[in-house]
């Protein structure tokens, strides 16, 4: 039989995250209007469920998820919301929840960006740097690598990565939540 209480949260940032992808694709952009109601929501959910103990968790995760990307992020490698948005995964899983996604996100954000750069002809000009490092004279023939300069550059809306890495290291967690 299925843990309902355990189930719930699941069911909860599955449906949060796929909102958010999509909100990604079609305007570049995850709100704010998602992002910190459902950090509410699941800060709330823990308490209900565990008390202090429960808030603890949630804020440690929140905050874990949130740290996870502040570097990409005051980078400029990615935006505002795919950061706060990783702080709701760790909000509902924790922070052990959290790194376990994000790894998944990682995986699926990487084998993404390798597909958008073939789909895109650009995984050429993005192993040149790395074919004149191991073979110098690599560089007398970057004309067989050399792509158009006005083919437009790939676009990774990296929520859908940390929707789908999320959502598969919940479908990996979730054998643990049956009695």
């Amino acid at each position: 039989m299925m843990n309902s209480t355990g189930i719930l949260p699941f069911f909860l940032l599955t449906f949060i995250l796929l909102i958010a992808a999509v909100r990604d694709i079609c305007f570049h952009k995850i709100p704010n209007r998602l992002t910190y109601p459902a950090m509410i929501a699941a800060l709330i959910f823990h308490v209900c469920m565990n008390g202090t103990d429960g808030f603890l968790f949630s804020l440690k995760g929140l905050g874990l998820g949130i740290a996870i990307l502040a570097i990409p992020y005051l980078l400029g490698g990615m935006g505002a919301g795919d950061v706060k948005l990783l702080g709701v995964v760790g909000a509902f899983l924790g922070p052990v929840g959290v790194v376990v996604a994000f790894l998944g996100t990682a995986i699926v954000g990487g084998i993404y960006a390798l597909t958008l750069l073939i789909l895109h002809k650009q995984l050429k000009r993005m192993l040149l740097p790395c074919l004149t490092i191991i073979y110098p004279f690599a560089l007398k023939y970057s004309f067989l690598f050399c792509s158009d300069k006005n083919q437009k550059k790939p676009h990774l809306y990296y929520g859908v990565a940390i929707a789908l890495g999320t959502i598969l290291s919940i479908c990996f967690r979730i054998p643990n939540l049956i009695n």
